[in-house]
């Protein structure tokens, strides 16, 4: 069986999930339940980043340890995901003790094989507590960063140890130029392939005495304790999670595609391959970079002060409209935008309307014409087109070309109003009228709930929930996401018994 091994950027631990993270975890959550319909063995992987300097100034803030506080947090990023549905395999948490172990074996492996590697350096610079990061000039702006402009930047002098990453700049150009779907969309390649021309400073991995940190496993010559700095024990999670470096954890490793926010690109697809070739470790077959949410022309950002309730948004229609919406009208391979009118209009044309209109019509004809009980009947020109989108969808979804839910759904949807308009062109309602025309009845009712059916199947992994619920209601066996996409083009519903499905109601209308 294929091996399918999906990975999200870990959140970091000093506030509540917003927009930014939900589009990312629905996003790899649709992925990888897409590449489980294809039959693969999926492992997808979502956690915590909890230590740093961030997290320990928050949670001093609040009075309380920096565990209790990361342990709060974890919970509600927990419980936030378990409501959207998000199938996750494995909830990775940098404070777990088996990840701290892993990073510190993954430390002392790359100064094993490549100890030159690793020095000590006394460093000066501005450094931004939001990024965790030293900033460049070109990163500063009016004294500020550009992703955090409402904290203050930090001049910070310390000793610390480096990581000589200028020294992989040569692997890294090789890597994108011989490799250039390493690193995904385009456009980020791009950006990364600029940075290179500019050339790659070394980077600083501790910090002086940081506590809240995983201890780095050498001491400078000065002899103050060193923290290891929150990115370099943070991308080791993804390699962590397989258990390194103990049991089979190299049967797991690589992972298939890294999916992270395009702000953190340069340390997926710089820093982290340098780690790994470093260690002597195979490096991610994919790194896929998502654009940003923005409300109103701005960035949904904590930092940036835009603030809309996620939990609001869910509330409007539920988890499955949300995600829907988000994987709909945000472009996974560029930013798109969010707006409470927006939202309106795509759950009302596409999801009450729509989806919902057709559900609802087609078990209710075949409750009243057939007493519930689906019809046989072989296959009609409707049938093939569907199957033609989607293939279309699996396309967009199955990695050669990218990962791209809102083309897919753009693919599925077209069936849909497919299915809408069969109805409209063959009128069962007045099919039913004559007892001459059963066997056409028959034709048309079987066909409408294959493609239901059809629809529940490929809409599993975009909306969980609604799509179990569609395909119990047309009287489907079993679990909905325990079947495959290699068996659409034989499904049968004949002798299946209906009832009426009520997926997504309308709206009730605004108070004049």
């Amino acid at each position: 069986m294929k091996r399918f091994y999906i990975t999200t950027a870990i959140d970091y631990a000093n506030g509540d999930p917003h927009f930014g993270h939900a589009l990312e975890k629905i996003g790899a959550d649709a992925i990888a339940r897409w590449h489980r319909i294809r039959g693969e063995a999926v492992h997808l992987c979502i956690g915590m980043d909890e230590h740093g300097m961030k997290v320990a100034q928050t949670a001093a803030a609040q009075g309380v340890a920096p565990q209790a506080f990361v342990d709060g947090v974890a919970q509600v990023f927990r419980d936030t995901w378990a409501r959207l549905g998000v199938a996750y395999d494995q909830f990775v948490r940098t404070t777990d003790a088996a990840h701290k172990a892993g990073v510190v074996a993954l430390i002392r492996r790359i100064h094993e094989r490549r100890p030159d590697d690793f020095y000590q350096r006394r460093y000066e610079g501005w450094y931004c507590v939001g990024c965790e990061l030293f900033k460049r000039d070109g990163e500063i702006v009016n004294g500020r960063c550009l992703l955090h402009p409402t904290r203050e930047l930090q001049w910070t002098t310390e000793t610390n140890w480096f990581f000589r990453l200028s020294a992989y700049q040569g692997l890294l150009e090789r890597l994108l130029a011989e490799r250039p779907g390493f690193l995904e969309p385009e456009s980020r390649r791009n950006e990364v392939l600029a940075l290179l021309a500019h050339g790659l400073e070394d980077l600083s991995i501790t910090r002086s005495r940081l506590a809240w940190a995983i201890p780095f496993p050498y001491d400078t010559d000065d002899g103050v304790p060193q923290g290891t700095w929150v990115w370099f024990d943070a991308l080791p999670n993804y390699l962590t999670a397989t258990g390194f470096p103990d049991g089979d954890w190299a049967t797991r490793w690589p992972a298939q595609v890294h999916v992270v926010g395009k702000d953190i690109t340069r340390l997926h697809a710089v820093v982290w391959p340098a780690m790994l070739e470093a260690a002597g470790l195979p490096l991610p077959g994919r790194v896929w970079a998502h654009g940003f949410i923005s409300f109103g022309g701005e960035r949904f950002s904590k930092s940036a002060g835009v603030k809309v309730s996620l939990p609001e948004a869910i509330d409007r229609f539920g988890a499955d409209a949300f995600r829907y919406f988000l994987l709909r009208e945000v472009p996974f391979d560029g930013d798109g935008s969010f707006s409470w009118e927006r939202f309106d209009e795509r759950y009302t044309a596409d999801l009450a309307n729509g989806l919902g209109n057709l559900a609802s019509r087609v078990t209710a004809m075949v409750e009243k014409y057939r007493d519930g009980v689906v019809p046989s009947a072989g296959p009609v020109d409707g049938d093939r087109d569907d199957l033609a989108d989607l293939r279309e969808a699996d396309a967009a979804m199955e990695g050669a070309r990218g990962f791209l839910p809102h083309e897919a759904l753009a693919c599925i949807w077209r069936a849909v109003t497919r299915a809408n308009e069969y109805v409209q062109a063959t009128a069962p309602f007045k099919l039913a009228k004559d007892p001459a025309k059963a066997e056409e009845l028959d034709v048309v009712l079987a066909s409408l709930v294959r493609r239901l059916a059809r629809l529940a199947v490929v809409l599993g992994p975009f909306i969980p929930g609604k799509a179990q619920a569609l395909w119990e209601a047309i009287g489907g066996p079993g679990d909905v996401h325990a079947q495959r996409l290699v068996h659409l083009d034989a499904l049968d519903a004949g002798g299946w018994e209906v009832r009426k499905a009520a997926l997504f109601p309308r709206p009730e209308p605004a108070a004049s």
